[in-house]
């Protein structure tokens, strides 16, 4: 599965509202959504604007691969769940946000390594992450501006559905999202 996380970060939330219309209001929850497995694009694989959308953005974010099964887990065990991470970007089709939904076939890209949080220095909170179109910084990320972190996000999730082994998430994104 593919579970992407909505307005994780407030000034992406601010932005996306100055784009589409709505509240900058922190929801209680963190508010997901799914991407259909034909959505994942790898292996630095080029991505094509689809014919339905004449606009298309970019949102950086931090992936978490899910590497044991579970459901209902509660936050304080949800490290367990995870042990990995690695870079994503969630095309949107913005046009198409405004009306109906963001998955589309493609519209995953995924780095094509995972590296091991131990290696990062073991805290999912403090990574830093950039994205650069054509050599020019686009998005600045830092996991420790989450409104809600990856723990908490695995806690609610798994309230809904069964998380497996190497389901990703997609963890939000911030502030800097562009065609």
């Amino acid at each position: 599965k593919i579970i992407c996380i909505a307005r994780n970060y407030a000034a992406h939330a601010e932005e996306l509202d100055r784009q589409v219309g709505g509240s900058t209001a922190c929801p209680p929850e963190p508010a997901w959504f799914l991407k259909p497995d034909t959505a994942l694009l790898r292996n630095n694989d080029p991505f094509y604007i689809p014919a339905f959308s004449q606009e298309v953005h970019y949102e950086c974010e931090l992936v978490v691969r899910i590497n044991r099964v579970g459901k209902g887990i509660a936050e304080r065990f949800a490290h367990r769940y995870y042990d990995q991470v690695g870079l994503g970007i969630d095309f949107t089709a913005r046009d198409l946000q405004r009306e109906r939904c963001k998955a589309f076939d493609r519209s995953a890209a995924l780095s094509p390594e995972f590296v091991s949080l131990q290696e990062l220095g073991g805290d999912v909170q403090s990574l830093h992450f950039t994205l650069e179109v054509n050599g020019q910084t686009r998005q600045r990320g830092d996991t420790s501006g989450m409104l809600f972190s990856v723990d908490r996000i695995i806690a609610s999730v798994s309230q809904y559905m069964t998380l497996r082994m190497g389901d990703l998430l997609y963890t939000g994104t911030p502030a800097g999202v562009g065609p």
